[in-house]
């Protein structure tokens, strides 16, 4: 199994909707590491990391997130793997 890191901004409306709690507990559901922020202009950003075909499976979600997104793009790029993560995070 292929393991890496993708980087992920999430454009739309994803902010006061619970998009980063969600995206928390749908990466821990899937045994992901990494983190989520919002970002000053609105839009959400990610990095998460783990097994190619889970991590893909975490994209697919970030496509629709919870009810009342409305999300408009995913834009990802694939990172170097990153071992620092332990655990799925919210950042402030």
């Amino acid at each position: 199994m292929t393991k890496i890191c993708v980087h992920c901004y999430i454009s739309g409306r994803v902010q006061g909707v619970f998009y980063r709690a969600s995206t928390k507990s749908e990466a821990s559901n899937l045994g992901l590491s990494g983190w989520v922020k919002n970002l000053p202009d609105g839009r959400v950003e990610a990095l998460v990391c783990g097994e190619e075909n889970i991590v893909n499976q975490l994209i697919k979600w970030m496509h629709t997130g919870p009810a009342g997104a409305k999300v408009s793009k995913v834009d990802t790029t694939l990172e170097t793997w990153q071992e620092d993560f332990v655990s799925f995070n919210v950042l402030t």
